[in-house]
């Protein structure tokens, strides 16, 4: 009898290297060895062949609550499953509840175990009139990260955090070992520029990005990176749309600056005059979508290793918050777990990237950056066996006919995609085979990072 459960082969796509004829070895839900060959036998093998076998994404921005009663967990884990996503990383700004205490945070942890299909973690968050007390209850709690905005979207569920208290709350963070992420704008400068915009009387798709010029987001970086170095917090940038960001980010951590930015799939793939000219209010995105220059800009960036992470931000608006004809009237953010995977990969191999930027960028460094790198992120023994597979299937992209998103539109409708999950295992269990989501809501575990000693 096997002494393994499962044995995946393929291409295997570590962090540092491929191994082109290579195998995944699975028992009890881990990750037991990985090597070159055909590999032992086991209960279960599932052979690939030329298809890409990489370790299950990490997406560290999803908001599954944004809007109320729209999405949640039980969609949003789907998409994931679907699209190679093993584990989300979930927002603290839920419609309705602003997760901020011990007492919310809990109650969305046992909320979301009821519905993820997938793993997930959680983000907290302060609120401004209680200032950084409840940092330690909430890390003790079993937070992941803790995010802020230097701009307030919205004063209740996404409030901005004031220098001052930004500092305060990185003081409180730094002790715990955890990370402070920071929705990076200005908020002085994007309310000056949005209100030259609406004097103006423009409307169009040009509107958003003039309202948000890049200056709005490198102040805001700089600021963040300041209250890092003065506090010893790290710092996380949770998106950045211009490539000055990712060298000021650079520039800090060479004088040890413990300092990581993010790059979201959206930056990589769109850019304003191609898609949000195209698209208008379904591509509107804080901070905006950028000329195509700063898009590969970004890929530049990457190709360097000065890109942390990258994410969706995913949020899956209804339709009628995303259509109105004044662009700066719809909604922020857009929905992409069923396709993070794909088109970065697509992107890599177009670029002629090795695809082991794609297990560290989606895997291994989000893993240590949200502190769960003892369990998961990398196809290495003791590792959770979180494992996609993408197979050569091109298509064009139909959100609403592949049935597993909740929002009926993406502004990734009609891409030609090449490179797709035909397999998504969680811990050694198929949740995805291709065609249909096999996972059911309460299949998913709540990820922590240790306890400090």
């Amino acid at each position: 009898m096997s002494d393994f459960d499962l044995v995946v082969t393929g291409r295997v796509v570590c962090t540092s290297r491929v191994i082109e004829r290579g195998f995944v070895a699975v028992r009890d839900g881990k990750v037991v060895m990985v090597g070159a060959g055909e590999g032992p036998a086991a209960r279960d093998r599932q052979d690939f062949g030329p298809a890409y076998v990489l370790p299950g994404a990490i997406d560290g921005q999803v908001h599954s609550r944004s809007q109320k009663d729209v999405e949640g967990f039980a969609w949003s884990t789907r998409a994931a499953a679907a699209g190679g996503v093993t584990t989300v990383v979930d927002m603290p700004y839920d419609d309705g509840t602003l997760i901020c205490d011990r007492e919310s945070f809990e109650a969305k942890k046992e909320s979301a175990g009821e519905e993820a299909r997938v793993d997930f973690a959680l983000y907290a968050t302060i609120r401004p009139s209680e200032g950084a007390a409840r940092i330690a209850e909430l890390a003790a709690a079993g937070a992941s990260a803790f995010k802020f905005s230097t701009f307030d979207t919205h004063p209740d569920r996404f409030p901005r955090i004031p220098t001052p208290l930004l500092y305060e709350a990185f003081c409180a963070i730094a002790p715990t070992g955890l990370m402070g992420g920071v929705h990076n704008e200005n908020d002085e400068c994007v309310r000056h520029f949005s209100e030259k915009v609406r004097a103006a009387g423009l409307g169009d798709y040009r509107a958003h990005g003039m309202s948000r010029p890049p200056v709005t987001e490198t102040l805001a970086i700089a600021e963040v990176y300041e209250i890092a170095a003065a506090t010893g917090c790290p710092a996380h940038i949770v998106h950045c749309s211009v490539g000055h960001g990712y060298e000021m980010a650079a520039a800090y951590r060479q004088q040890g600056v413990d300092a990581t930015v993010e790059a979201c799939i959206h930056y990589l793939v769109l850019s304003e005059e191609d898609d949000v000219a195209r698209l208008g209010g379904k591509a509107k995105i804080n901070p905006p979508v950028r000329v195509r220059a700063e898009r590969e800009a970004l890929w530049s960036h990457l190709a360097a290793g000065n890109v942390t992470i990258v994410s969706t931000d995913h949020v899956s608006w209804s339709e009628d918050r995303k259509t109105d004809p004044d662009m700066l009237k719809n909604a922020s953010g857009v929905p992409g777990l069923e396709v993070l995977y794909t088109l970065l990969v697509d992107g890599l191999l177009a670029r002629g990237l090795p695809l082991t930027h794609a297990a560290r960028l989606l895997a291994a460094n989000p893993a240590r950056l949200f502190r769960m790198s003892h369990v998961k992120g990398a196809l290495e023994p003791g590792c959770d066996a979180d494992i996609v597979v993408l197979g050569h299937r091109p298509c064009r992209y139909d959100a609403r006919a592949s049935g597993h998103n909740f929002a009926g539109w993406s502004p990734y409708e009609g891409m030609e995609l090449t490179w797709r999950p035909v397999a998504t295992f969680v811990r050694g269990q198929l949740v995805f085979d291709g065609r249909d989501v096999l996972a059911q809501p309460g299949d998913g575990r709540f990820v922590r990072p240790p306890e400090l000693t």
